[in-house]
């Protein structure tokens, strides 16, 4: 039986992992603190996820680790001897991390440090799959020039049809202290790619979403909305009119292209994950849509002036994605995302 390690596994795309990869016959250890908790209050509390997967899955071990404790990861991962880890733990929040500077560093990129490095000394030749972020571009993507239709922000060049790319620029920019914490973490896989030849890829991910996500105001997008308009709670828009646009993944795709990179892994690659163009959303949109499911109006208020840092308009290329990987594609419309997300909150709701 193959063997894998999660971390973060209680989170969004980490129990995705978690729930695909044990039904496919690995043994899944996950790491997971529950510091989500800790970061956002009870509303980003992930024990349910756990007991869930735990409740569910014989072959998933949960393990209380923290990834910033450099002596224990070493050993964890000396003792199970992963055939692969995938890293999707995190400090996720722009706001966050301006107040807590020391544990956003200390998770995101010393964390990620320690796994690459306990992996390197104990099984060198086991891919590494390291969940970043897009805003490892900064607020660059904010210097292209938009046009401004009735519902959202686009991009004016041609150039950009299909998004951005990978080898758009991360430095000279506007990260927030979150993303910077990242681009050290994404760099790093590269590094531990190229200079010593492991097995890594950074998925930059747009808007990653589904129905095991906890939604907070400050980290989970289209979860948070959603359940803002289940529960009647007024949505705050963060200034650009609330035009401001995400291409937005089910976890379930991001899982199916860890897959595909697990069968076939290749050095140091760095891939812009979203859900493209097709699925690409402004706030202003995600309201009419969600309305349409649920049949109530969204409640809102509109704050001028935006998160530091926060793109106007971002949609993933995902040419590179496709060309390297052309098995592995889009399943999961925005459609039926949100009605994914809605039901999930309706069942904890009644819980």
């Amino acid at each position: 039986m193959k063997k894998l390690i999660v971390t973060g596994s209680s989170g969004l795309i980490g129990s995705e992992v978690v729930s695909y990869f044990t039904t496919q016959g690995w043994a899944v250890w996950g790491i997971d603190n529950n510091m989500r908790a800790d970061f956002f209050g009870p509303q980003g509390d992930t024990r349910w996820n756990q007991k869930r997967l735990e409740a569910t899955f014989p072959n998933f071990k949960h393990v209380e680790l923290d990834i910033r404790n450099r002596p224990d990861v070493i050993r964890f991962i000396a003792e199970i001897k992963p055939d692969a880890i995938v890293h999707t733990a995190a400090q996720p929040s722009h706001d966050l991390a301006a107040s807590r500077p020391f544990d956003d560093f200390d998770v995101n990129a010393v964390g990620t440090l320690n796994l690459l490095e306990a992996n390197r000394l104990c099984n060198p030749e086991t891919p590494f799959v390291h969940m970043s972020t897009n805003k490892v571009y900064g607020d660059a993507p904010n210097e292209l020039q938009l046009v401004e239709l009735p519902t959202r922000w686009d991009f004016a060049s041609p150039d950009y049809a299909n998004g951005i790319k990978e080898d758009f620029r991360i430095d000279q920019s506007k990260h927030s202290l979150f993303g910077a914490s990242k681009v050290a973490a994404d760099v790093m896989v590269q590094e531990y790619g190229r200079y010593f030849g492991m097995p890594t890829c950074c998925l930059r991910g747009g808007c990653l979403t589904g129905p095991n996500h906890s939604g907070v105001e400050l980290h989970g997008f289209l979860s948070y909305l959603i359940r803002c308009n289940l529960e009647g709670r007024k949505y705050t828009i963060f200034g650009y009119k609330g035009k401001q646009v995400r291409d937005n993944i089910h976890s379930i795709d991001v899982v199916l292209f860890i897959r595909a990179f697990l069968e076939k892994p290749r050095l140091a690659e760095v891939y812009n994950i979203g859900g493209g163009r097709e699925n690409s959303i402004s706030i202003l949109e995600a309201f009419e849509l969600i309305s349409s499911i649920s049949g109530k109006k969204m409640v809102y208020d509109y704050l001028d002036k935006n998160r530091q840092g926060d793109h106007i308009c971002y949609i993933s290329d995902l040419s590179k994605m496709k060309a390297h990987y052309p098995n592995w594609g889009i399943t999961k419309d925005l459609r039926t995302t949100f009605e994914e997300i809605h039901e999930a909150w309706v069942r904890r709701a009644a819980n």
